[in-house]
């Protein structure tokens, strides 16, 4: 049996027997054509009444009818090729043809041309959209995109070791799925957000390097970027690392080959710039900037801090520059303005520059000198239009940092050719919690405050601590995440002291991992890539339920295999379950 590769150029006067759906089919009279399809392409098939059986059947084939032919592959005639198909200069002449199963018309297009189905019907009826050749593709390139990581892995002397996905419940930052336990009753396993605790004991247990792309299981809400439920993951961890650097330097060539080698894009840089967290929030208003196009957030509060213009008398007062920004409509401006009243702002002041002129509704309120600076420090230059901030240091952050995206998006800045990496490290160990009004990890427990014990029982406000903790951004997706981890009793109780949290409570919590660091922990650390993210990115995709085989859909509904659902009342009994219903 015979794919619809192009290597049946290479059969020309054989006989071949190949299988596959029905495309589409051409009945001249005589002579009938069909378009055959298979994972690997289309293959014309050639069907006359010199082989009756064969026509017989054709006459009655329909779209997507899964059919098997045998015959001869001959060149076609010089003004019957087709250039838009890769085996457009053969076809084959049928001898023999056998029905293998009919179709019912189907809900859903299976071509990549045409109308495309809703993303619903699409998911409802995933199995044939999957028959689309751009998904076998995408299937094909997520498949070489694994060996391509494996590879790099292997070479580099990692080991490949599975972890449980019946777990313990771990604060990773998202809520856990809970499986009820059926030997146990009243207690609950969790699948595992991350294998954290599982790679922490690996080291322990003398592993060098491990990796894993492992499933991971958060209860998120979804997004275009974030699947529902379970997502994938580059999951490794070194020991007898104690520095972040010698984790990044490890692992970025193989994102760089990934860039070049795999997707075929070129890096902004060859050098990845390590941006302190504190830096890239007051540069860029996000932890995980866009490096492709500047916009970067110029700091005005010193030089106005005298103005008279009451919006600008507050504790932060920063701009934009927006080159080539003058030339913004009415209506996207107040598309703009629209967006930072929905991320917080009061409103979106601003300034085009224009012809050696300024246009602006804040103008008269600013004296000339002061129009002067804010030319100055933003060094905007006719055409450009300059966008402010001003409220608390944290708010006008967000505000801008939102903006300058939708800022690059108007303009057309993002080259989906160049991909641009940084590393942020230097990530606050701990945040403060305004919905709980208190203190809580930054991310999680697991990770190395800078200068270990004496950093966190000496400095007073914790907010200054800082991890060794880093993330990798590409083209303004994160799409890695690590640490240095903390493998210390002590520093394990101290960090959770600081919340309020006494030695049982960790002991109850991670008394596994704890109980191991105490014989002979090696200092270890490790990072964890998001390779469905990455794969996106990598491949142009927006979407990241298109470069899955069966993904959920927005809301976390499974409509081909309507999950989640209900189960009978034995299940639950036998889980120590009972449903408590909102209208009891």
């Amino acid at each position: 049996m015979r794919s619809l590769s192009t290597d049946l150029k290479t059969e020309i006067g054989k006989s071949v027997q190949v299988s596959g759906w029905v495309n589409s089919r051409r009945d001249h009279g005589g002579l009938i054509f069909i378009d055959l399809r298979d994972h690997q392409g289309i293959i014309q098939l050639f069907i006359t009444t010199d082989t009756p059986d064969a026509f017989k059947l054709a006459e009655t084939l329909r779209d997507e009818f899964v059919i098997s032919a045998t015959g001869t592959v001959r060149e076609r005639a010089p003004e019957l090729k087709n250039p838009n198909i890769e085996t457009g200069d053969i076809e084959i002449v049928v001898d023999q043809l056998e029905l293998l199963t009919k179709s019912d018309p189907l809900p859903v297009n299976t071509h990549d041309e045409g109308d495309v189905s809703s993303e619903e019907m699409r998911l409802r009826y995933r199995y044939l959209d999957l028959r689309r050749p751009s998904m076998q593709k995408t299937l094909r390139r997520r498949s070489e995109y694994y060996k391509f990581m494996r590879q790099y892995m292997d070479e580099h002397d990692f080991i490949e070791i599975t972890t449980p996905i019946l777990a313990n419940s771990s604060p990773e930052g998202a809520r856990d799925f809970l499986v009820p336990s059926r030997l146990h009753p009243g207690q609950f396993y969790a699948l595992p957000q991350a294998p954290q605790q599982f790679k922490q004991l690996l080291m322990v247990g003398g592993v060098p390097r491990y990796y894993q792309i492992a499933p991971c299981f958060r209860d998120e809400d979804p997004r275009a970027d974030r699947l529902y439920g379970d997502f994938y993951q580059l999951d490794t961890e070194m020991s007898f690392v104690d520095d972040g650097e010698v984790v990044r330097t490890t692992m970025e060539p193989l994102i760089k080959r990934l860039v070049t080698e795999f997707a075929g894009k070129k890096l902004l840089s060859e050098d990845i710039p390590r941006i302190p967290y504190r830096e890239a929030m007051e540069k860029y208003g996000t932890d995980k900037p866009d490096l492709r196009y500047g916009l970067e957030l110029v700091d005005l509060t010193d030089a106005l801090k005298n103005v008279e213009f009451k919006v600008f008398q507050t504790p932060c007062v920063k701009a934009v520059r927006v080159p080539g920004g003058a030339q913004f409509t009415r209506k996207q401006i107040d598309e703009f303005t629209d967006l930072a009243r929905k991320n917080g702002a009061g409103g979106l002041a601003y300034i085009l520059y224009e012809n050696d002129t300024v246009r602006s509704p804040i103008a008269k309120f600013l004296k000339p000198e002061e129009l002067q600076s804010i030319q100055e420090l933003t060094g905007a230059e006719n055409g450009d239009a300059v966008f402010f901030g001003a409220d608390e240091r944290e708010k006008v952050n967000k505000v801008l940092g939102v903006m300058r995206i939708a800022f690059a998006d108007a303009l057309g800045l993002k080259d989906d050719n160049i991909c641009a990496l940084c590393w942020i490290i230097d990530f606050p160990f701990y945040e403060w919690d305004d919905g709980a009004n208190k203190l809580d990890f930054g991310h999680n427990p697991f990770s190395l405050p800078k200068g270990g014990l004496k950093t966190i029982r000496e400095t007073e406000n914790k907010l200054d601590i800082v991890a060794d903790q880093y993330d990798m951004v590409m083209n303004g997706y994160e799409i890695c995440s690590g640490a240095v981890r903390n493998y210390s009793p002590e520093i394990m109780y101290e960090v959770f002291g600081v919340l309020g949290y006494d030695k049982a409570y960790v002991e109850e919590r991670f008394g596994g991992m704890l109980n191991a660091f105490k014989f002979g922990a090696p200092p270890h650390a490790g990072c964890a890539f998001g390779i469905d993210r990455m794969f996106m990115v990598l491949e142009g995709i927006t979407n990241i339920r298109d470069i899955v085989a069966f993904p959920k859909n927005g809301s976390g509904v499974d409509l081909m295999m309507n999950s989640p659902s209900a189960v009978d009342e034995k299940q639950l009994e036998e889980a120590h379950l009972t449903i408590i219903r909102d209208d009891e």
